[in-house]
């Protein structure tokens, strides 16, 4: 499964990072790649939950606007 997520609030390489390392600690979570400039998260995994997913990027300071399924 995978789903991109767009963020509100990231505007440096360090929230990207702060961003991408809390996906990836999710245990459903296989890989996230984070986009600076398009502002979204791409995540690959197994039975990717939305709220797990927004919870994630919240705990890492950011806002998630939207998720959509792939």
């Amino acid at each position: 499964m995978q789903k991109t997520l767009t963020v509100k609030g990231m505007s440096c390489g360090h929230c990207q990072k702060a961003v991408e390392e809390s996906l990836k600690s999710l245990e459903q979570v296989t890989n996230a790649r984070v986009d600076l400039a398009s502002k979204t998260a791409e995540v690959e995994g197994y039975e990717l939950n939305d709220d797990d997913l927004k919870k994630a990027v919240t705990d890492a300071g950011y806002e998630v606007i939207d998720i959509k399924t792939i």
